[in-house]
């Protein structure tokens, strides 16, 4: 491991060089990729630089150790002796989880689709919960996010709706959401007080970009349909929304979001272009579904990931065992603690079946 992180120190000292060089800074995509790449290097880094340090004093230790005759000063060697040494196991530890192998989508913005499932009116006033809890967590970390395609209920929820998360480390954050999300609560529209169980799926895909996914202007279907809102009513009376109908794989994308005819189509477009993508990465997992498993959660949008218990205030994620009692702050966007336990558990779960990567760069 020493060797790969010597190698690493030359290489963030190179580009260290290249991005004070006027010639790498004019040039906007060789700039933007060094920088990227120096971000990603700098906590390795510096974790590099600890376990440098904490060696050398632990050596300076057993230099006194062996040397000095005086009781106190070899007292005070002996406590550094064990200080330095467990600081070199911690860090050992930390810097084997920043050298596992990176999503190659984490930088990336993302599309969230929350559906309604089992449980009608109450699933899509409880999609309308999680949609707020996830734009308040995207305001706290100074992610723009904007809706694509809405189809709200009467009553404020929603059937449906996909949004937009532009922000450094979206996906990273996020990609763990994927799944069934399950509600207990005393529906607003239940008037017996009973406790009713609901269910909303969540997907959470990286944002494919033009050169990812080729689309061939023959293989679409273009519709422009007037757009409608929560019971019916127009939003406008001009055909301002659009559908996309992919041919090959009969996948629909509707988008009314906007007032304008070509918003919504560019809208749709990179939703349209975000689901091919995904279906593709779909059929990729699925030849190597044995190495998915030893991951936090299947991904499978299938799978049960979460309860949200409004008696107890409690929300429990069923892929590690987590419970938190703090359900109102947690929906008011504070699930900072649970995604970070979901990457820790992920991380270690890579390290225990010994998927260390051959290298960083």
């Amino acid at each position: 491991m020493l060797n790969r992180l010597r190698d690493v120190e030359i290489r963030y000292k190179e580009i260290e060089k290249q991005i004070e060089n006027p010639e790498v800074i004019s040039d906007m995509a060789q700039y933007s990729a060094l920088m990227r790449e120096y971000k990603q290097l700098t906590p390795v880094i510096e974790k590099y630089r600890e376990y440098l340090s904490a060696e050398q004093a632990v050596k300076e230790a057993l230099e006194i150790l062996e040397t000095e005759s005086d009781e106190e000063m070899r007292g005070l060697a002996d406590e550094e002796l064990r200080s330095g040494r467990e600081r070199i196991e911690k860090l050992e530890g930390e810097i084997k989880l920043l050298l596992l192998p990176r999503d190659e989508n984490d930088d990336k913005n993302v599309i969230v689709e929350i559906r309604g499932g089992a449980g009608g009116e109450e699933a899509a006033l409880f999609a309308g919960v999680l949609y707020r809890m996830y734009t308040m967590y995207a305001d706290k970390m100074r992610w723009k996010h904007e809706i694509v395609n809405a189809n709200e209920t009467e009553l404020g929820g929603f059937k449906e709706v996909s949004f937009m998360i532009e922000g450094e480390g979206a996906y990273s954050k996020l990609k763990f959401e994927s799944g069934v999300h399950r509600v207990q609560r005393v529906p607003e529209t239940e008037s017996s007080g009973r406790i009713h169980t609901s269910t909303v799926t969540v997907a959470v895909l990286p944002e494919a970009e033009d050169v990812e996914v080729e689309i061939s202007p023959g293989d679409l279907k273009i519709e422009t349909i007037k757009s409608s809102g929560a019971g019916g009513q127009h939003v406008n009376k001009t055909e301002s929304a659009i559908r996309l109908l992919h041919i090959p794989t009969g996948i629909v994308i509707e988008c009314q979001d906007e007032r304008s005819q070509f918003k919504n189509r560019d809208k749709a477009m990179k939703l349209l272009r975000t689901k091919l993508f995904d279906l593709k990465q779909s059929e990729q997992n699925e030849k190597i579904a044995s190495e998915r498993k030893s991951q936090v959660g299947s991904g499978n949008r299938c799978e049960r990931i979460r309860t949200y218990n409004y008696p107890q205030s409690r929300v429990t994620d069923h892929r590690i065992g987590l419970t938190l009692h703090s359900l109102e702050s947690f929906l008011n966007g504070d699930i900072e603690e649970m995604i970070d336990s979901l990457a820790t558990a992920d991380a270690s779960e890579k390290l225990k079946a010994g998927r260390m990567p051959a290298a960083i760069l």
